[in-house]
């Protein structure tokens, strides 16, 4: 797991399980009123074995993210 702050939110790398694998996400938390994290499924095409491999795929997307806006979007780096 990997965590990353911004100015109003943190981020943190996960794994979502489901009927055929895992899935790559990121946690989203708002840094002063708290509250449970809204989870954006990222790698959306892609299944993983296992929680590990979801979300070391999930650590990478993470190093990518440049922002997350004040309503809790993911704003990525452009390549």
């Amino acid at each position: 797991m990997a965590r990353k702050e911004f100015q109003h939110h943190e981020a943190v790398s996960a794994a979502v399980p489901g009927d055929d694998g895992y899935s790559a996400a990121i946690a989203v938390k708002a840094r002063v009123m708290g509250g449970a994290p809204t989870f954006h499924r990222v790698l959306a095409e892609q299944k993983f074995p296992t929680a590990l491999a979801a979300d070391d795929a999930a650590v990478k997307e993470l190093e990518r993210l440049a922002d997350v806006t004040q309503e809790g979007e993911l704003v990525f780096a452009r390549d």
